[in-house]
This record gives C-alpha cells, structure tokens and sequence, in this order.
C-alpha cells in the first residue's frame, strides 16, 4: 500500500456521507472512494448474517478499487461485521458507533438520549460501550424506524419526516436530557428539525468529526497519509437514485465523479 492510493467508505445508502465530508474537511488531499448500498438500506433492520455478507461485499468491491483504509460509515455494519472484517482482511478499518461516551461524560443532568436503528440498538458492541461509559447515566434509546428510508427517497424536509421525529423524541424530553446521541450516519442530516423538536438546551451529538480525527491518526501510523493535493479523486457509486446522491453532496464544491453501479 501507499499513500496515494483512495481510503474507500461504505454505508447502507447516502447517511455514510455524512462522514465522508467530515473526512474530507480534514484530509482534503486524500483521494476517497463512496459506495452508497441504497438498494439494501436499511442495514438495520436486517439480521446479523445479512448485515455480515453485505458489509463483506462491500469491502471486497472497495479493496477491488485499491483502497488502502476502509471506514464502515454505518453505525450498524460497525457494531455487527467490524470484528469479522478486522480478523480477515488485512487494510486497516475504521468504525462507526454512537458517541455514547463523551455525551455521558459532559452530561450535566445524567440522561441522554440515543437515536439509532434496532440493528445498532440491539448490537453486542453497543451494549457493551453503554454499560462501560454510561453505567452511571439514565440512557433513553430509540429506534428510529423508518427514518432511513425517508432520507433515502430524499425527504428530509417532509411532514412524514418531522411526524416521526416529534414521535420519536418527545418522549425523551420529560427525563430532562441534555445530550441527544445520533446512532446512525443518516440521521446528522435531520439536525436542523431535531433540534427544534429538542430544544437548544440538548446538545445533538454525532460520531463524524471523532471518525475523522481516528482516521487520520491510522494513516499516520500506518504512514499512508498523503500530504500532495495533485491528483486527488473523488469517486461515489450508488446502486440507488444517482438523483439523491447528487442532491446529498450539493454543498461540496470539488469535482467528482458520481455513479451508478449495480452492486
């Protein structure tokens, strides 16, 4: 490997790019490659087995193109296929889960609440981060059925969006929290009717800038870091709406390429 070759990401759809911008905010000068497996979204609904062979898939096109690090931008592919992805490949991989441990440890008020999908909910891992770091806190979890494929179809602004939002998260708001967790790489572009439902005083927090600053801490160790911005490519494959993934990436103002690809 070397430093000019891509760092690849996957996720069950176009939620993962969330973190590929924050990637790419402190990176800029590494070349990415994106799958977005929107024909199989939500991961988190599927079974552990599923969730296994998608993830499997998706590494193998990626180390296919050449990718010298991969993160699962999926916080449900991360708590159920990164251990098996770790033990049987050999590039180095980055993981997704809810930023459970800082919002407990800033906590003023002792609860917090945690929206994800029943795959991350449900997880081994995320059982297991809960009961080490927020032993001592009133966690409020809530799967957030549904959302994913509202994002998926492009509605983040829509009334079936926000009716389940308010449904979703009302109930949180009499345990007086002050830290809403963001369990999926989707739901950071919901903030904005989020926080409305919450209020200012619930700080929403998101697992994003943390990936990034793990990611490049791994290429430096491994001295993969690539510190030329002379031919830097981006590359996003989707095998849903090439629409909605252009849409999803519309505040970025590099040049990249933007594909279908039936995988």
């Amino acid at each position: 490997m070397n430093e000019k070759q891509p760092i690849g990401l996957f996720d069950s759809g176009i939620g993962g790019t969330s973190i590929w911008k924050e990637v790419h905010h402190l990176l800029p000068n590494e070349s990415t490659i994106y799958l977005s497996d929107s024909k199989n979204a939500p991961y988190g609904e599927k079974s552990v087995e599923e969730i296994l062979q998608l993830s499997i898939k998706n590494t193998e096109l990626l180390l296919s193109k050449g990718c010298k690090l991969i993160i699962v931008a999926c916080n449900t592919a991360t708590t159920n296929a990164i251990d098996y992805l770790r033990k049987n490949y050999s590039v180095p991989f980055i993981g997704i889960e809810p930023a459970i441990k800082p919002a407990a440890l800033y906590s003023k008020t002792g609860a917090v609440g945690v929206l994800a999908t029943k795959g991350t909910l449900s997880s081994k891992l995320f059982e297991k981060t809960a009961a080490e770091f927020a032993k001592n806190t009133i966690t409020i979890e809530q799967d957030g059925e549904g959302l994913v494929p509202l994002i998926e179809a492009g509605k983040l602004n829509s009334n079936e969006t926000n009716k389940l939002l308010i449904k979703y998260l009302t109930p949180m708001l009499p345990h007086n929290l002050d830290y809403l967790v963001l369990g999926c790489t989707h739901y950071p572009y919901l903030i904005p009717q989020i926080q409305k439902i919450v209020g200012k005083n619930v700080t929403i927090i998101d697992s994003g800038k943390a990936v990034a600053k793990q990611t490049k801490a791994i290429l430096e160790k491994y001295n993969l870091l690539s510190d030329s911005s002379i031919n830097i490519n981006f590359q996003f494959y989707t095998n849903g709406s090439l629409a909605i993934l252009k849409t999803i990436l519309s505040d970025v103002k590099d040049e990249m390429a933007t594909k279908n690809l039936d995988f």
